[in-house]
């Protein structure tokens, strides 16, 4: 498995696609065009994951805001579940994360209780709901892993 930042066009048009094709963004009703706009900010980082050389999946983090650290957007091909692939994606991005935070956060759609297991077996916590955060009728889990506080972290880089 490699990761790596999107940089070229046709990366980012096969991570749109992907998206737009697939749940939770389908029930989302976020389009080609609306994925690819969320893939096109500078802001966040951006990656493409490959699997053997082939394109298997996304990434996004945001490292900025009230919750640095937060896991935006995780999506695999279909093609690529269920082989481990996304426990080893959640690892490289906590370990970019705890670098510059001690709290990993992410969200899980109500709807989605595969994720919920997955994200619960490596060692996420449920810490609140959003209540029709996305989408009316689902809500949205914000999950955390923490290291420490905040406190605790520049304490230990100073």
């Amino acid at each position: 498995m490699t990761i790596t930042p999107i940089e070229t066009p046709a990366d980012r048009d096969w991570c749109a696609r992907l998206l737009s094709t697939t749940d939770p963004w389908v029930t989302f009703k976020r389009d080609f065009d609306a994925c690819h706009t969320i893939l096109s900010n500078p802001v966040k980082e951006r990656y493409v994951v490959r699997d053997h050389g082939d394109r298997a999946g996304l990434l996004i983090l945001d490292m900025t805001g009230p919750f640095p650290g937060y896991i935006q957007t995780i999506c695999l091909a279909p093609q690529a579940r269920g082989q481990g692939l996304g426990s080893r994606v959640i690892a490289w991005a906590e370990e970019r994360i705890f670098r510059d935070s001690p709290n990993v956060f992410m969200c899980v759609s109500s709807f989605n209780p595969d994720a919920q297991r997955l994200y619960r077996r490596l060692g996420y916590e449920v810490v609140g709901t959003l209540k029709g955060f996305v989408v009316e009728e689902h809500n949205e889990l914000l999950l955390q892993k923490r290291r420490g506080s905040w406190a605790w972290f520049r304490a230990r880089e100073g």
